[in-house]
């Protein structure tokens, strides 16, 4: 009203203005004829009505709207956008990271019941490996598999019944791999993607043994239908004891009949346990031979308890070999894919990972992770494993070395920073290197930062509270830049494969002496198979496994290991 009272006055001195103009126009022998004087008078009024109009109607106008000012904003961001896009690339502008891990992993679940599972793209640097179409697919087939034929569904249940009975007598929908929880935390994250691959591979569903942490740990990786065996599974109160001598052992079953087969149309049992641990024999074994797989294929319900890493020999199976090429055109990417799909940490755990990353490693330049495992007897920390922690990463421009000479060396700008994450059951070796660079400034000028987030001094397996920081210590290494790992460690293994590192390996001391070299890049980022078979299916003679294909290779911490690698 006040605008409208204002612009009233404004036209109603205007009129009057216009009225006097026309007077005076209309009849210039007035008696009160226009003065110079008059006429200027009247030419500055003018003006300054003039421009208490002009300011009236810019001040008291509406403002712009929000959408008119978004608009503008929005044309400026895009001018600048085309600008950053002559160089192709923009640091500006934040690319949103990839969740679903290009295809790798199902969409659908619930995000607040496993955060991690589509977080921790965030956490991590875009990787240059790609999934093969071939297994995005087969994972999805699998998926539908397991949503058909898990736990309670129709097809369980009936399978359940035969295996009540104690005999197969006819084809089932649904064929199952149980694998039963056994050995450290390490192990059992390598076995269980192991035998996922191998029920991938053989068509058949699989059922995880919870033990007495993995629900704990380890979020459901599959869609709608659950991947831990029922509490109420018939053969589980005999998994304790299961062994070589069990009657239902595959190894034992071909020494009774070196000839077992169902070709006479003999009852099949309705389950065969699978011995694949590290004191496996001969006869157990014969798991990698193509001709025992076709017999295995008949049996609706295989048990496995295994704490070896066994995927090298599945790629030494005539039968899997196409497949497998398939599923990994670029063979070193095998356990980073499958880990990657299987394990999302519980949001308990998240919580403990994400904490220490944000609080310690986060704003950091560059992330350093040192792992330490220590096979020596007696009570560390051992001075010559901290000497050559120390050579391996001064000698591989890991770390610099410390100036004793001066007490300040100040370089020129903002000194860049590193984050140094040690894992150890011990505190020593974490307690020397910190001290080490806070009593020196480094010749660089770099800022180190050396963290250790537990030190438990002995492993405790079956400790719930143990397990999760070991898991997220394993989580927390592979989100570093680069990686020291410990030889024959499968913990050092877990965290190099699924960071998508390829790790300096820390030599297995001898005689209490720091080896020279104190290091070796690794081929590749697997695990290491450490006890393979030498054996040749078809010729049935001993032979060296690790020279059958350019693929599968000896491990450079154990020279009777095969890992996967690439030319």
């Amino acid at each position: 009203m006040k605008r409208f009272k204002q612009n009233l006055d404004g036209d109603h001195l205007s009129t009057h203005l216009d009225l006097d103009s026309r007077n005076a126009l209309r009849d210039p022998d007035r008696k009160s004829g226009l003065s110079s004087m008059k006429v200027m008078g009247i030419f500055v009024a003018g003006l300054i009505v003039f421009s208490v109009l002009f300011s009236v109607k810019v001040v008291l106008r509406d403002p712009p709207s929000d959408a008119v000012f978004e608009t503008s904003k929005a044309q400026v961001l895009e001018v600048e956008h085309r600008k950053d896009s002559e160089d192709q690339f923009s640091e500006s502008l934040e690319v949103p990271k990839d969740k679903l891990l290009r295809g790798l992993l199902a969409d659908g679940f619930d995000e607040g019941s496993c955060v991690s599972r589509y977080q921790s793209a965030s956490y991590r640097k875009e990787l240059p490996y790609r999934p093969s179409s071939y297994l995005i697919s087969k994972l999805r087939s699998y998926e539908a598999l397991h949503k058909r034929c898990g736990p309670y569904t129709e097809s369980y249940n009936k399978t359940i019944e035969q295996l009540k009975s104690g005999y197969h007598t006819g084809s089932l929908d649904c064929n199952y791999v149980v694998w039963i929880s056994f050995s450290g935390l390490g192990n059992r994250i390598l076995t269980l993607a192991s035998a996922f691959l191998y029920a991938v591979l053989t068509n058949r569903v699989l059922l995880v043994d919870p033990g007495v942490d993995m629900v704990d740990l380890f979020c459901e990786p599959f869609p709608e239908v659950s991947w831990f065996l029922p509490m109420d599974f018939p053969l589980k109160n005999q998994f304790d004891s299961l062994d070589q001598k069990s009657p239902h052992c595959y190894g034992k079953m071909l020494k009774k009949n070196s000839n077992f087969t169902n070709s006479d149309g003999s009852v099949m049992p309705s389950f065969v346990y699978l011995h694949l641990a590290h004191d496996y024999d001969d006869q157990d074994k014969l798991f990698f031979c193509s001709q025992d797989q076709t017999f295995l294929q008949k049996i609706p319900w295989l048990l496995m308890k295994t704490d070896n890493y066994f995927v090298p020999s599945l790629f030494l199976i005539p039968s899997f070999e196409q497949e497998l090429n398939n599923l990994f055109p670029r063979k070193e990417t095998a356990f980073h894919f499958l880990g990657r799909y299987l394990f999302h940490p519980t949001n308990v755990v998240w919580g403990l990972i994400t904490r220490y990353y944000q609080a310690y490693l986060e704003k950091a330049d560059e992330r350093i992770g040192i792992q330490i495992r220590v096979f020596d007897t007696g009570t560390g920390p051992f001075q010559h494993v901290f000497d050559q922690i120390l050579a391996c990463a001064v000698k591989e421009n890991l770390l610099p070395e410390i100036n004793r000479q001066d007490f300040i060396v100040s370089p020129l700008g903002t000194p860049k920073s590193k984050a140094v994450l040690m894992t150890s059951l011990s505190s020593g070796y974490f307690e020397k290197l910190r001290d080490m660079y806070w009593e020196h400034p480094t010749v660089t000028g770099e800022v180190i930062g050396i963290y250790q987030p537990s030190h438990e001094e002995y492993q405790q397996t079956e400790k719930l509270m143990h397990n999760r920081k070991a898991w997220t210590e394993m989580y927390l290494l592979s989100l570093t830049d680069v990686l020291v790992t410990s030889s024959w460690s499968t913990f050092g293994y877990v965290a190099q494969s699924l960071g998508g590192l390829t790790p300096w390996i820390l030599y297995k001391p001898e005689n209490r002496t720091a080896p020279d070299p104190p290091c070796q890049r690794a081929m590749s980022m697997e695990p290491c198979f450490h006890a393979p078979p030498f054996y040749d299916c078809k010729a049935k003679t001993g032979v060296d496994t690790g020279k059958l294909v350019p693929h599968v290779r000896h491990c450079e911490d154990m020279s009777w290991g095969l890992k996967l690698v690439d030319s």
